[in-house]
């Protein structure tokens, strides 16, 4: 062998050392780097709210409060390297627990925000229901209301201001937290949409000769009036054939909601003279708007009733939440005579 090709081999092994030992240390560096990126994680699920028109600072403190400087520094500096801008990352994100710094970064850097579950169940006020959801999303009530306050915007639903609840049908929704009151609307209101006129509902409204508006005031008051849905496509039909001969509909509920005062079990005739549009026991035709949020279940149970001739109800002397109905004033006074006495001897004021 030449002294040259000796000289190469000797060379080689030296060479080598050199790029292992290069190598090694390059691969040190990177665990020392990355190891707590991926094994340093989340002891508890928490949801971080980036505001609109965020900064570093901003996220920072947010992941701090969850989840202390340390992680919370991890997290920020990948941001810096990947340079993500935070103001134009308005959300909600949620972090489980057991998320390593790499993949916080990319909720928050690149990932989808977490919908808001929203249920509206039997709300009775519109100014309650908008401050609840207001407190879940990131607006104001007051600029929800003012939204709803707006002829306009409920042109589209054939509602008017009055009747704004009627929009909001009882079930679950699902928005983002950074959701403006029109992006609110228009998902609330797709699902009223959805429920009147991809289906027959709006047909068998006019059918009954009113429109999806009245159909949502007779089902509020038929909800106030009972929680047996076996009863709730009477009491509706009930309201509308005293609407249809003219007759005030005289519902105690609606005095309750004129006063304010759900408390009430007894309504009296100083509880009558509440001067309200929704009183109806003074005023003739229906409510303005909704006494509370209606269900799919009492709308149904509304449209697909059978006609009665029913024109008065009582509530029945056993307290059992349901009602005996009558055609007749005189049969009427004879129920209601019997639950008197039945008040009256459980010292219901």
């Amino acid at each position: 062998m030449s002294a040259k090709k000796k000289q190469v081999h000797k060379r080689l092994p030296k060479r080598m050392l050199y790029i292992l030992l290069g190598l090694t240390l390059f691969i040190i560096i990177l665990l020392i780097f990355l190891y707590p990126l991926l094994f340093s994680r989340t002891a508890a699920d928490a949801t971080i709210r980036i505001p609109a028109n965020a900064t570093e600072q901003n996220v920072t403190d947010s992941l701090t409060k969850y989840y202390g400087k340390t992680f919370a520094g991890r997290v920020m500096r990948l941001s810096k390297i990947k340079n993500v801008d935070f103001s134009k990352r308005h959300g909600s994100y949620a972090i489980p627990a057991g998320t390593n710094a790499l993949n916080a970064f990319r909720r928050l850097g690149y990932g989808g925000q977490t919908p808001v579950k929203l249920t509206v169940n039997g709300f009775r006020s519109l100014d309650l229901l908008c401050e609840r959801i207001a407190s879940r999303l990131d607006f104001p009530a007051d600029s929800l209301k003012a939204y709803l306050a707006d002829p306009e915007n409920l042109r589209a639903y054939g509602l008017q201001p009055s009747q704004a609840l009627a929009l909001f049908l009882d079930d679950t929704y699902e928005v983002y937290w950074s959701a403006s009151p029109e992006e609110l609307i228009n998902k609330i209101g797709k699902n009223y949409l959805n429920y009147w006129y991809e289906t027959e509902n709006s047909k068998k409204a006019a059918e009954l000769g009113i429109t999806p508006a009245d159909a949502m005031i007779i089902a509020s008051l038929a909800d106030e009036e009972t929680n047996a849905l076996s009863e709730k496509g009477t009491i509706a039909r009930l309201y509308l054939n005293r609407l249809k001969k003219g007759m005030r509909l005289q519902s105690d509920p609606t005095v309750r909601f004129a006063l304010n005062d759900f408390t009430i079990r007894r309504v009296k005739g100083e509880h009558l003279k509440v001067n309200s549009p929704y009183n109806t026991y003074m005023h003739a035709g229906l409510p303005p708007g909704p006494i509370r949020s209606t269900s799919r279940a009492t709308l149904d149970a509304f449209l697909n009733s059978a006609p009665n001739d029913y024109l008065y109800m009582c509530a029945k002397e056993d307290f059992s939440g349901t009602h005996n109905f009558a055609v007749s004033f005189a049969e009427h006074s004879q129920n209601a005579k019997r639950y008197r006495k039945a008040l009256n001897e459980r010292g219901i004021l």
